[in-house]
């Protein structure tokens, strides 16, 4: 369907994004599973339960909005999912891996931050403001989810990393 009005285009944005959602929703299990330090596995499984939260919450918007609940296929998300797939099939040392997934989850945040930022600007721009609202806790919990992973990524991630052999020789 074409986007006619603003709501309309509202609703195929809802839609890319349950179906992104639902996406990283089988992704995390495999990213926690390949993390080496116990933080960032833990972030993995926090974030899945999260996630699942965020799929509740896009169908309590559907209902808001009294459509469907249904995905429209998100290649970007298939493709940033991708990305952290060839990561684990690249044969990283565990401590370097743990960088890179890192890496990967947070352009899979950047993409979630974006597209709920997004959303958030049209449920607002409709007048819908319990939508709006619903958009900007899912909205919140995605730049938190960012903010952690940076924190693990600078505070300790990152150094194993060098430690274990990350810096290539000049």
């Amino acid at each position: 369907m074409a986007a006619k009005t603003m709501q309309d285009l509202l609703i195929e944005d809802l839609r890319d994004i349950y179906h992104a959602e639902k996406q990283i929703a089988k992704a995390l299990p495999k990213m926690a599973k390949a993390a080496k330090s116990d933080q960032l596995r833990q972030a993995f499984e926090a974030h899945l339960e999260q996630t699942n939260g965020q799929i509740e919450r896009l169908q309590q918007i559907f209902e808001e909005l009294d459509t469907r609940a249904r995905g429209k296929h998100c290649d970007a998300m298939e493709g940033l999912i991708s990305e952290a797939q060839e990561i684990l099939e690249m044969g990283l040392a565990p401590e370097v891996q743990d960088a890179a997934l890192i890496a990967a989850a947070q352009k899979v945040e950047h993409y979630e931050i974006a597209s709920y930022g997004t959303l958030h600007a049209y449920a607002t721009a409709c007048g819908l403001d319990r939508v709006a609202q619903l958009l900007d806790e899912t909205l919140q919990e995605e730049k938190d989810t960012d903010t952690l992973l940076n924190k693990l990524a600078i505070g300790d991630v990152n150094k194993k990393a060098l430690a274990a052999g990350g810096k290539k020789a000049a």
